[in-house]
């Protein structure tokens, strides 16, 4: 089988591309980080003995996710397995001056990994088989001052994903909604040695933990995987704050 991962080259999606390369599973590795696509390619593919092959886009244009399908289809590439990873994060206040990176995130959260479901799903049904995982994220279950878009769009993707299940699910094509907690990667620009503790302690997780229950679920066609014990009592602690305290702890945060 042969797997499409976009974000492929750094944190989760370098992890989802490691995991699958250890199953067997031949890769398209998608990213906008040339220089590391000139290398993990290579490696993956010496290391585990498949065929990995870099591709170097901008998954926040707005025709990307149909550029993409067609050279994959004009590559002879048949994607049996999506994984809707890339993604981005800022947190500040929102303003005028984040407009450019608000439509970036979202044409990069929603409007292309629902193109490429889409694309790639319709291909899935015809040959009745397929899974799709798309990332969501803890936080899409709440409203969290500070990643108002970032929370908006995980939790488009969450509801998204929770009816494609269901139109894919006759055609024998599953689709997994993940929604990972605090994950030790790049994306959240956090101190290294801060981030070295907090995962010492079980608040952060590690990549391999996150990536492993994705996929064993993804492959169950399980509905979500959501694992970790601050996936089921976050949401529940934050509805149990008052606004007035929610909001004097927002004021304290961006300060």
């Amino acid at each position: 089988m042969q797997a499409l991962v976009t974000g492929a080259t750094s944190g989760m999606g370098l992890e989802y591309c490691r995991q699958l390369a250890q199953r067997g599973h031949h890769l398209v590795m998608v990213s906008n980080q040339q220089k590391e696509l000139d290398i993990l390619p290579q490696q993956l593919s010496q290391q585990y003995g498949i065929r990995a092959i870099g591709r170097f886009q901008d998954l926040a244009a707005p025709d990307a996710a149909q550029r993409l399908y067609d050279w994959c289809r004009n590559e002879g590439l048949q994607i049996d397995i999506l994984v809707n990873n890339a993604g981005m994060f800022f947190f500040h206040e929102l303003t005028p001056d984040y407009a450019s990176c608000t439509e970036t995130m979202m044409d990069l959260h929603m409007y292309t990994p629902t193109r490429l479901c889409s694309l790639f799903g319709e291909d899935m049904k015809h040959c009745r088989q397929g899974f799709i995982i798309n990332v969501s994220s803890m936080v899409a279950q709440m409203p969290t001052p500070g990643i108002t878009i970032y929370a908006a769009t995980k939790a488009y993707l969450k509801s998204y994903s929770k009816s494609l299940y269901f139109e894919m699910r006759p055609y024998g094509v599953g689709v997994t909604t993940v929604l990972p907690g605090a994950i030790a990667t790049p994306l959240y620009n956090i101190n290294p040695a801060t981030l070295a503790r907090l995962t010492r302690i079980g608040v952060v997780r590690t990549p391999q933990w996150m990536v492993r229950r994705a996929l064993r679920g993804m492959f169950r066609k399980r509905h979500y995987v959501k694992p970790g014990a601050m996936n089921y009592l976050a949401p529940i602690l934050l509805k149990l704050l008052p606004n007035g305290l929610e909001t004097r702890i927002w004021q304290k945060l961006k300060s």
